[in-house]
Order: structure tokens, then C-alpha cells, then sequence
């Protein structure tokens, strides 16, 4: 269904000196420095696969998912999505997509929904029949009927993003993207998108890419993922892999009454950690502490913290996706895995 390879997106940056002078002589004599967003990437999703595309902020993920929708042309490599090159057969290659980007909506702010999904009913050219089939199954899955009569402008976050869902679904895609569909809602307004995009795939067999900060959508939705970070993929597996090397990374935060008691802690010599085991960090008030928690339990952490020190607060959460990549760096993890 979805072929990328050896993708590659550069992109002309020009370097201006500070003050009035640089910009008067970038102005006339423009210096540019090449930057690589995206640097030889490469993955197959097939059809019906939910694929996690995550990575820590400016990793690349948005320029690829431009380049797939077919927003952004690639420097290099290639890219074709059941059969068409986005940037190329754009016009029908759109017909074929759905797509939502969490921070902005595609509806009309002063139409009220159900009039919105009439206006792009006929921009996606859908007959009367397909139309009342999908929007029957739309109102089921994402409960739209309690607002579908109101303005899009007073509907809340949870109700747009719902609603922005059941607009990108409308002409039936093949592919469906969806960049951070959950950020910004409640826990059970996530919990109720997230079964909404798994009886959509279920029920037509869509290919879904999601990009996504929240592990948790990850972990119910997706069984593969594909990790990038500084424009380079650095993993692709499934999900019981990553938990199976990663997944017992823990990070302990405590705020000392003292920040200078981090010369005097010892964890490494303590519990013979590894550096790929360890990381000990602070920023002049809080002091952050990663660790392998199956080479040493959290108990021990905590016991071992607290008697070298009094704290004002403390804390033990899992580590977030910019710690699992460094993991997954330490580990030189083989990226074809």
C-alpha cells in the first residue's frame, strides 16, 4: 500500500548576519546553507496496518508526512501510495486520502456541521447513496448527532477533532493520516477517539498512519511503529519489541533541599550501572535520574535517595519518547529489526 524509499528533503536556508548591515548584505549578496530535514528514509506499510510515526519534536515527522499527502515534493528518493506518487497525481491522489491535523481543522467555522459535510460531499464528489451509508456509520462510531446541527465555531475540542475525523472519512479513503489526533483532549474523550479510529479501520480496512507525543495512543492503536529522530529512522518493529528492550526505563525526579547533594550520589558504583544503564542530570533545582529498572528496582532507587538525602518532592514516571531514542542510540539497535 505505501512504499517509501530511500526518502530525502532538503531544504535552502539563508544565513543573515545581526543588524541592519546583514540584512542589507544578505539582501545583495545572499549566503545559504543547505539544511536535511529528512535524510534516506525508508519503510513498506501494508494495507489495513495502523502504523505509530513518532519521534520527539523536530525529528522530521511532519516533512514526511508532507511529502506522503503530497504538500512537499522529495529531494530525493521515492514515495507511492497504492500505486500513485503524491506530488505528481495529486489531484486524484487526494481523492484517496483522508487527513487531520491535530492543531487545525478543515470545516467551515461558521457553517453549521451537517452543512459542512454537504459542502464536501460535493467537493469529493460522493452520491447520495455512499453519503447517508458513511454518515450513518460516522454518527455511530464518533457520536457526532449531539452537535452535528451546531456551528463548528462552538463546538468544543473534543467534538472538532471528532468531527474533523468524520470530514477526513467522508469519500471512504484508502489512507488515512492523522497527526496528533488526542493532544490537547480528556481522558475519556481520548479513550472514545481512539475506539472510533479502531472500528474505522476495522471496518473498511484503512491504512492508518498516526503521528503522535501520546505513548498511550501508540500502545492502544498501533502494532508497529516507526521511530525518526534528526531526520534519520532509528527504529521499526513492533511495539513488543520496543517494551521488550526499552520499556523498563524509568525515570526518578526529586527536587533536594540542597542541589549540590548530587556530588555525593553514587547510583553507578552503587548498583554497577552501565552508562547505556544511567544517566544522572540536573537543572539547578530538580535532579533527574534515569535507570534501567530491570538491573535495579525503583524500591532500591527510592531507598537508596532518600537516605543519602531530604527532598522537598519526588516522583517515578516511564521514560517519554526522546529517552526511548536515546535507548535505542545507546543500543545501536539494528534499525531492519
Amino acid at each position: 500500500m505505501i512504499y517509501v524509499e530511500n526518502l530525502k528533503k532538503e531544504f535552502k536556508k539563508t544565513i543573515k548576519d545581526p543588524g541592519l548591515k546583514g540584512s542589507i548584505k544578505s539582501f545583495f549578496k545572499p549566503q545559504n546553507e543547505i539544511i536535511t530535514a529528512v535524510k534516506d528514509i525508508s519503510f513498506h506499510v501494508p494495507k489495513g496496518e495502523i502504523l505509530g510515526f513518532i519521534g520527539p519534536n523536530g525529528a522530521g515527522k511532519s516533512t514526511v508526512i508532507k511529502m506522503l499527502t503530497g504538500i512537499l515534493t522529495p529531494t530525493s528518493g521515492r514515495c507511492e501510495i497504492n500505486g500513485k506518487i503524491p506530488y505528481k497525481n495529486r489531484k486524484n491522489y487526494v481523492k484517496e486520502i483522508g487527513v487531520v491535523f491535530g492543531q487545525r481543522t478543515q470545516l467551515w467555522w461558521d457553517l453549521a456541521l451537517r452543512e459542512t459535510y454537504t459542502v464536501l460531499k460535493e467537493i469529493y464528489e460522493v452520491d447520495d447513496e455512499s453519503f447517508k451509508t458513511r454518515m450513518a456509520f460516522l454518527n455511530e462510531v464518533l457520536e457526532l448527532e449531539d452537535f452535528i446541527t451546531n456551528p463548528v465555531r462552538t463546538l468544543s475540542l473534543g467534538q472538532r477533532m471528532r468531527a474533523d475525523i468524520a470530514a477526513s472519512l467522508l469519500h471512504s479513503p484508502k489512507v488515512l493520516f492523522l497527526d496528533e489526533p488526542t493532544i490537547g483532549l480528556d481522558v475519556v474523550v481520548k479513550d472514545n477517539i481512539r475506539k472510533a479510529i479502531k472500528a474505522i479501520n476495522a471496518e473498511k480496512n484503512t491504512t492508518v498512519i498516526l503521528t503522535t507525543h501520546d505513548l498511550k495512543d501508540v500502545e492502544n492503536l498501533c502494532d508497529r511503529i516507526v521511530m525518526i529522530d534528526k531526520g534519520s529512522k532509528v527504529f521499526d518493529g513492533d511495539i513488543s519489541d520496543l517494551k521488550s528492550r526499552f520499556g523498563e526505563s524509568r525515570e526518578l525526579n526529586f527536587v533536594p533541599e540542597n542541589i549540590d547533594i548530587i556530588k555525593t550520589l553514587d547510583y553507578k558504583n552503587e548498583f554497577k550501572l552501565s552508562d547505556d544503564d544511567f544517566e544522572l542530570s540536573d537543572n539547578g533545582v530538580e535532579v533527574n535520574v534515569r535507570f534501567n529498572s530491570n538491573k535495579v528496582s525503583v524500591e532500591k532507587m527510592l531507598n537508596y535517595t532518600l537516605s543519602k538525602t531530604h527532598v522537598k518532592d519526588i516522583n517515578v514516571t516511564d521514560a517519554d519518547i526522546e529517552e526511548i531514542i536515546k535507548g535505542i542510540y545507546r543500543s545501536e539497535v539494528n534499525l531492519d529489526a
